[in-house]
């Protein structure tokens, strides 16, 4: 938790210094507010990205409290666990794939600004092997919550091929925004045209979507689980 109580004390300390709010530090940084408010309010449960904070930086150039690059935080390549314990993936042999922070789980997240992207290099080799769909229609992202266990867990990396945005109801699972809600659910369609979005939770109620409130992102390919 350290690291989490470095990055809420950088974004209050930012805010003090800014004289506006965690919202208005985000709109001028062109960042989603979601993204500060978690860090401010003490409830994120990831450390900021660096594209974060080097957003955050040029908005804010003056700021003294800007920390020093992370060196523990280079990018490294996810991989699938078998990729992991056989080392089959060639070293540089990676694709680099945006982020979108679309969390799933009790209540989603809200999609209320521009959607912070981070770019993280994957397998070329793991990639193929799951799916030939070009990487530029790829994207991934991680997961915070329960509502999709024991399907996929809390902290786990799901990849999102945005090419595929036309559901096949009862088949698959979808990336959707509901409202401004984003999450990942199983989609059901009613004879009366309303879609069901359903948990792999049985704890978690069905929440149900009319027309205009449904936005299909891309079908969720894979699920990355680390050992």
């Amino acid at each position: 938790m350290e690291g989490l109580d470095q990055d809420a004390e950088l974004i209050r300390a930012l805010v003090r210094f800014s004289g506006k709010t965690s919202a208005e530090v985000a709109r001028a940084a062109g960042l989603a507010a979601s993204t500060i408010n978690r860090h401010f309010n003490g409830t994120a449960t990831t450390r900021l990205s660096l594209s974060t904070v080097e957003k955050l930086r040029a908005a804010y150039p003056d700021f003294a409290g800007w920390p020093l690059p992370r060196a523990a935080e280079k990018q490294q390549p996810f991989k699938h666990p078998e990729y992991m314990l056989e080392n089959r993936a060639s070293n540089g042999d990676t694709v680099e794939l945006d982020q979108i922070d679309l969390r799933y789980g009790m209540g989603g997240t809200f999609a209320d600004g521009p959607i912070e992207v981070e770019r993280r290099p994957f397998s070329r080799e793991w990639l193929r092997s799951i799916t030939s769909t070009s990487p530029k229609h790829l994207f991934w992202a991680i997961g915070d919550g329960d509502s999709m266990e024991p399907t996929i867990r809390s902290g786990e990396i799901v990849l999102i091929d945005r090419s595929q945005n036309t559901p096949r109801m009862d088949d698959g699972i979808w990336a959707v925004t509901h409202g401004e809600i984003g999450m990942i659910k199983r989609l059901r369609q009613l004879p009366s045209g309303v879609v069901e979005l359903h948990s792999d939770n049985q704890l978690v109620r069905p929440q149900t979507a009319v027309d205009g409130e449904l936005h299909v992102i891309g079908r969720v390919i894979a699920v990355v689980r680390r050992l």
